[in-house]
């Protein structure tokens, strides 16, 4: 599994810390880990609407298979990230959520609180939820026995999603202001993520004329 971190402006001094943390988890398990937002406080500058686009454009392009995103809430990410087709973030505070999201939504982004509550151990409770995200088989349902109506329930939102959102994604990022998403697209590991890993053309010419 490929797997993006990124972080915005409000808790890249933390980037280290959580980028520590995920790689501990996801190295054992064979996973890449691509940390593609911010590095430190004077990295480019990114909110967390910026995170939604980077996050689809990856997801969407296939150049990776799962974000893990966050701000000082993880509200905003959220947010930010549902806003876009092909993107189903869950939000996580602890361990069990990411252990749920994973079973019952099966989605493909998380978003994590850098802020509220990142307190005494917020180190462990991170590599905790990045454990659970990413460990064992997904979609098994919680409990057991609900798996059908669970894996059911999941597909039916992903339509509702896909029918709420008819123009082709293309046509979405032209109706958004060219600046936002160049902003977006301008972190030079973003760029290499996407560009080395994606396997859309049009969306990697897309990119490339904003550049």
């Amino acid at each position: 599994m490929k797997i993006a971190l990124m972080m915005e402006n409000s808790q890249a001094s933390k980037n280290a810390a959580i980028l520590e943390q995920l790689n501990a988890a996801a190295g054992p398990l064979n996973h890449d880990v691509f940390n593609v937002g911010m590095s430190d406080e004077n990295d480019h500058h990114l909110t967390y609407i910026h995170l939604g686009i980077m996050a689809s454009l990856l997801l969407n392009s296939n150049a990776v298979d799962f974000v893990v995103s966050g701000c000082g809430t993880g509200q905003g990410a959220m947010m930010s990230l549902n806003a876009h087709p092909g993107v189903v973030c869950g939000y996580c505070l602890e361990p069990s959520d990411a252990f749920l999201f994973n079973q019952i939504n099966n989605g493909n982004a998380i978003a994590m609180a850098f802020a509220k509550g990142f307190g005494w151990a917020a180190e462990l409770n991170a590599r905790y939820i990045f454990e659970k995200a990413f460990t064992g088989p997904r979609g098994e349902g919680y409990p057991v026995e609900r798996k059908d109506p669970q894996v059911k329930n999941a597909g039916i939102l992903n339509m509702v999603k896909a029918a709420t959102m008819k123009n082709n994604y293309l046509d979405g990022l032209n109706a958004m202001d060219p600046a936002l998403i160049k902003t977006a697209v301008s972190g030079e590991r973003f760029q290499q993520c996407f560009f080395d890993h994606g396997k859309k053309p049009d969306l990697e010419a897309y990119v490339r004329s904003l550049l």
